[in-house]
């Protein structure tokens, strides 16, 4: 499993084509105010209807998934069911898929039974005291982006920011991110803040799919990202032992939860495949 990513730096697209950024997960997706890397769509029912068109995810139409649904007798009855009687639409797709995707929710790991459970013994003594340094403005500082509240942890802050990943050999920043959104400055190089819930099942990381492990992932925020002129505020060198980074990882571990039932490994048929 791989935490509904696809495991690779950047998606394979139609005729050979590779994507320019890492497929976003879609594990508690229905919990992103935006959605995309740099936020272009507010709605999941609208993210479903970019990759559709683009000519290098699947390079079809709207019109033409409609017919192929409306074709298929299986596929037209259960869209009755949902909709009732009368002709498919790409709505009607958008909001399918929409729905789905918002069952697919991660819950109840170590994490959540300690820290809102009661449980003190869901966690490691090692994940305990990375969950400190995550914690820690002097220490990880991670919290400060990746949220933890008094009752519920998204694990995110649902905000875009610049941490100098994807430069070139020249210093310059080669995706944009939300800038080409909002075209704001302050926005250049910025980009959404994962949420880390299940993130030890959805390596490679960052906007670019640049690092291939939760250490690398670590050692770039010890380093201090890289320098740009529009780096985030929060982004500083910071000091951590060998030690700590271990225990850092091991509380990242520790976000590996459940997801509802038959969502792991559905039962899907060769001809479904072929569809």
């Amino acid at each position: 499993m791989l935490g509904f990513s696809d495991g690779k730096p950047v998606s394979d697209g139609v005729k050979g084509g590779k994507g320019n950024r890492n497929a976003p997960v879609v594990m508690n997706s229905a919990y992103f105010t935006t959605q995309f890397w740099d936020g272009r769509s507010p709605s999941l029912e609208e993210q479903a209807e970019g990759p559709v068109v683009n000519p290098i995810e699947m390079g079809m139409t709207h019109e033409a998934v409609v017919e192929r649904l409306t074709a298929d007798p299986t596929y037209k009855a259960e869209f009755e069911k949902a909709f009732g009687p009368g002709p498919i639409s790409y709505d009607m797709v958008a909001k399918a898929i929409a729905s789905f995707e918002r069952t697919v929710i991660s819950a109840n790991s170590p994490f959540d039974r300690y820290q809102y459970g009661g449980d003190k013994k869901a966690l490691s003594a090692s994940a305990i005291r990375g969950l400190e340094i995550f914690k820690n403005p002097a220490k990880g500082n991670c919290a400060v982006c990746h949220t933890i509240e008094e009752k519920h942890a998204l694990f995110t802050d649902n905000k875009f920011h610049n941490l100098g990943v994807g430069l070139n050999n020249k210093g310059e920043l080669t995706d944009l991110g939300r800038y080409d959104q909002t075209k704001l400055d302050a926005d250049r190089g910025a980009f959404k803040t994962p949420s880390l819930r299940n993130i030890a099942a959805s390596a490679p990381y960052m906007h670019d799919g640049s690092h291939k492990t939760l250490k690398e992932v670590v050692d770039f925020y010890i380093g201090g990202g890289n320098s740009n002129d529009y780096l985030d505020k929060e982004i500083k060198a910071i000091q951590l032992s060998a030690r700590e980074r271990e225990d850092l990882i091991a509380f990242m571990e520790a976000l590996t939860g459940e997801i509802p039932p038959g969502l792991d490994d559905p039962k899907v048929t060769k001809a479904e495949v072929r569809r």
